[in-house]
Formats: structure tokens, C-alpha cells, sequence
């Protein structure tokens, strides 16, 4: 189940990258969390990209049978950062001015980088 999960995360991170998101990075926090075991942390280029980049997340659970936790529809695109939370996994889905606040990898620094992308 766990490399499932980690393979699933991999996949994930790697088609927000081919699909132009920037500093993609996927941690695993299992060991200091919870909740959850895994962040999948990615910065947008604008609010036509987030739209994108959430379709495209949509269909990609759809064929993986990943269900998001209580879904939604998100209303929240204008505040800058979309989270969701898929259980053993979290995608936070960032503009610059949020990435750059909140620091999320920072705050999680001590735990295991699994991917990372070439723009990070």
C-alpha cells in the first residue's frame, strides 16, 4: 500500500511539472504528521493555470480512483492557494505570493524531499 500511495505522489507531482506548474516538490512528512504522509507543494502561474491544473488533477483521481476528502467545488481560486487533501496525501496548489510566505517547504525541511523539479 505504501509504495501505491508514494508511486501515486510521484505520478502526481511529475504531471503538474509537464503541465508547466513550477518549483514542484513532494515531501514525505509521515514521520512528523498524523494526518497525512506526504505534500505535494507547487507554485501557478496565474488563475487560468490553477483552473487547468485542478481539471486535469480531477481526471487523474478519476482514473486512479483517488477521492479526494470531502469534495467540493473550490471557490477559493482567488485567494491564492488550493489545498487538497486526499488522505495519505495533501496537494497544496500555490500562487508566488503564497509559496513565498508561507514557506511550506521550510516549515517541513526536515523531512524526506522525494521529488523535486528541475525549475525548484
Amino acid at each position: 500500500m505504501e509504495d501505491i500511495v508514494k508511486n501515486d505522489v510521484l505520478d502526481i507531482a511529475r504531471l503538474l511539472e509537464d503541465h508547466r506548474a513550477e518549483q514542484v516538490m513532494a515531501l514525505y512528512i509521515g514521520e512528523m504528521s498524523d494526518w497525512t504522509d506526504y505534500f505535494i507543494i507547487s507554485t501557478v502561474r496565474s488563475a487560468a493555470h490553477l483552473k487547468g491544473l485542478l481539471r486535469l488533477l480531477s481526471e487523474t483521481f478519476a482514473q486512479k480512483s483517488i477521492s479526494p476528502l470531502r469534495p467540493r467545488k473550490l471557490h477559493s481560486r482567488e485567494a491564492g492557494w488550493v489545498l487538497i487533501d486526499c488522505g495519505r496525501f495533501v496537494v497544496h496548489l500555490m500562487d508566488r505570493e503564497h509559496r513565498e510566505f508561507y514557506e511550506l517547504e521550510k516549515l517541513w525541511f526536515k523531512n524526506e524531499l522525494i521529488y523535486s523539479s528541475k525549475s525548484s
